[in-house]
């Protein structure tokens, strides 16, 4: 028996930019990510636009028009945005990314052309499918519109929609040609919407950097008001740190069984499936980020002061630790959330791997979860709920 074997080197470029009015002609930065240094006269781009941020700033796909059409010598928009649907309704059917790929054939968009998302997460991850997949790959540009995207999901190398009631059951590890944060995007977003992306910037220093999580804690009160300097500090940094991972784990495709910058979603991902989607999903980071420190307190990895000082700023910045959806039971009384851990293992395969906290600042894995302990951590956090409640009440 003969076999050739060889290692392949496969290296990414992995760019993120911050601006603002990234749509103005007098910004050239899209132009300049788009040509790219290149010498093809013209480059062709299919935009897909989230249809809540179209209705919210109606002026926009006008203005993503006005663009293109200021740089005719480069640049050639195939046609006008395509507006789609966000929000996680979005990446539950493959319908929406044949819609994009159909487009791909009509307009003969190749390899060396461009499919623009302007949205939010799950819109992002829905188009970067489509990217992904038509012509085995084409070159993706994501512009995030909501905190949550311009921090964590956004400047990722995911794509994905749900599938058989599973969260990105199917998908890809595609990095994006250039992710475009836009500040002056997020200006229309509800206050559930801003505050969503400050959790996974809590998940992100929690695990990775304590003076990050001292610098949260410090803008407090300037984040609840959404003060666009200190948002904007947290966008940089929380980006930043998943960007750091991307690069420098060593397993940016996981390739391993372990997801350190998925803290807390184990939860996550099964509460958004219980509440079918009700529940979004950086309010089900946080409670998945509570029932994980709380776990961490039962089991003495972390002190209950450390684990009070989380709950607080989560608290303050308007998260809640606790869901009803936590409590559903199955026909034989086991709480359903904890299906999510056998799905968390599945998705990778291997062996379980869980993030849980030494300190803050310091992530560590285990591979198997006391589950008395979980369904405890469980019952501290509706009792505290409970508790909130009658206070304010």
């Amino acid at each position: 028996m003969r076999a050739i074997e060889r290692t392949v080197h496969v290296s990414f470029r992995h760019q993120v930019h911050f601006t603002e009015s990234v749509f103005n002609p007098a910004n050239s930065l899209l132009r300049d990510v788009l040509v790219n240094k290149e010498s093809r006269a013209s480059h062709k781009a299919l935009l897909v636009l989230d249809e809540a941020l179209a209705k919210a700033q109606p002026e926009l796909a006008h203005q993503i028009e006005s663009y293109f059409a200021a740089y005719p010598d480069c640049l050639k928009l195939v046609c006008p945005p395509m507006i789609i649907e966000g929000g996680e309704r979005t990446k539950n059917s493959y319908f929406h990314v044949s819609e994009i790929q159909s487009q791909v054939d009509r307009y003969h968009i190749d390899r060396h052309s461009y499919i623009i998302a302007v949205g939010g997460g799950a819109l992002l991850d829905m188009v970067g499918l489509a990217a992904a997949t038509a012509h085995r790959g084409l070159r993706h540009v994501r512009v995030p519109t909501t905190t949550l995207s311009q921090d964590d999901s956004g400047v990722g190398v995911k794509n994905g929609i749900n599938a058989f009631g599973k969260k990105n059951f199917i998908g890809t590890f595609a990095p994006p040609f250039a992710v475009i944060n836009d500040f002056h995007l997020l200006a229309s977003l509800s206050p559930r919407d801003r505050r969503a992306g400050y959790v996974e910037a809590i998940k992100v220093a929690l695990i990775r950097d304590a003076a990050f999580f001292s610098a949260i804690e410090h803008d407090a009160d300037n984040l609840c008001r959404f003060e666009p300097v200190a948002a904007q500090r947290l966008i940089y940094r929380c980006a930043e740190l998943h960007v750091n991972h991307i690069a420098t784990s060593g397993d940016p495709f996981e390739f391993g069984s372990a997801r350190p910058l998925d803290f807390g979603h184990w939860v996550a991902h099964k509460l958004e499936q219980l509440s079918e989607y009700k529940i979004r999903h950086g309010e089900a980071v946080a409670i998945g980020i509570a029932v994980d420190v709380a776990y961490s307190r039962l089991m003495e990895f972390i002190g209950e002061a450390t684990a009070e000082r989380i709950f607080c700023l989560l608290e303050k910045l308007g998260f809640e630790l606790f869901a009803n959806e936590l409590l559903h039971v199955d026909s034989s009384d086991v709480l359903l959330v904890l299906k999510g851990l056998e799905e968390f293992r599945e998705h990778l395969g291997g062996e379980l791997t869980i993030t849980l906290l030494r300190e803050i600042g310091q992530g560590f894995e285990v591979h198997e979860m006391n589950l008395p302990k979980v369904i405890e951590a469980i019952q501290e956090l509706h009792k505290r709920h409970s508790d909130r409640l009658e206070k304010v009440g």
